[in-house]
């Protein structure tokens, strides 16, 4: 179970995240979405504490700190958080100097200390889930965007956490590309994977949530099952936001 609890992110004066509180189930695959600039890619780096809150509670299983009246995590308390999570990024963010499988391999040599074999062995099981075994030597540069998603994802799953946090893993991809992701990612949600995921892409959403949360200025608006969220909101203003996406997309909002 991941929970935040009243968790706030200040820039300066600029108040990012306002009283945000919310609980992922084991299993569960949440999307956060909303309009730009409206918190979801810092609400989801707050859970593995890239961003640090500037109040609030984060809990994913027994690793919890509490960032209220002004305390500072130490950075054994954020990696008590973190190595419970893998981060799949926008831009893939591979090692350039390092093949596919040797991104993979990365954290279970550096981090947890595995035998080069046993990380080898993890390392191309997962790229075999991924469909990328056949490119277990290629280097990232010989890549595609879609092909490297893959990888990261891998990466992402190597040491086994807790949750899987994706932010807009498809938004630099086009539409071929981002077909191959989406289909990793419902596979992975099929296994019981646990997922966030901060995404403008309503095809991947509708197609692997089960929870959507919407965010405007920082704030909840609307969190429910996706089916309701997408074909029947309860707020006018998340209606609005699905319409045009669904627009811009070239999809269609079913009628409520």
């Amino acid at each position: 179970m991941i929970e935040l609890s009243h968790i706030e992110k200040r820039f300066g004066d600029a108040v990012i995240l306002k009283d945000i509180s919310l609980s992922f189930p084991e299993g569960s695959v949440t999307a956060l979405v909303g309009p730009s600039g409206g918190g979801k890619s810092t609400l989801l780096r707050c859970i593995n504490l890239l961003e640090i809150p500037s109040a609030g509670t984060v809990q994913i299983g027994d690793a919890k700190f509490d960032f209220s009246g002004g305390k500072k995590a130490s950075w054994q308390d954020i990696q008590a958080i973190r190595r419970q999570t893998g981060m799949v990024f926008q831009n893939f963010q591979l090692f350039p100097h390092r093949s596919a499988i040797e991104n993979v391999m990365e954290s279970l040599l550096t981090v947890l200390k595995w035998r080069r074999e046993k990380a080898r062995e993890r390392a191309m099981e997962l790229l075999t889930k991924v469909g990328m075994a056949h490119k277990a030597d290629a280097w990232p540069a010989t890549l595609s965007g879609g092909q490297q998603q893959r990888v990261a994802i891998a990466r992402a799953l190597a040491p086994s956490p807790r949750v899987l946090l994706c932010d807009e893993p498809t938004s630099a991809l086009d539409p071929e590309l981002s077909a191959e992701v989406v289909e990793v990612l419902g596979k992975l949600a099929s296994e019981g994977t646990t997922m966030v995921m901060a995404t403008h892409d309503l095809r991947l959403a509708s197609r692997i949530a089960n929870h959507v949360v919407f965010l405007e200025a920082g704030q909840i608006v609307e969190t429910g099952n996706a089916e309701a969220i997408f074909t029947r909101p309860a707020h006018e203003r998340t209606r609005q936001f699905v319409s045009s996406i669904n627009a811009a997309q070239g999809l269609e909002l079913p009628a409520s």
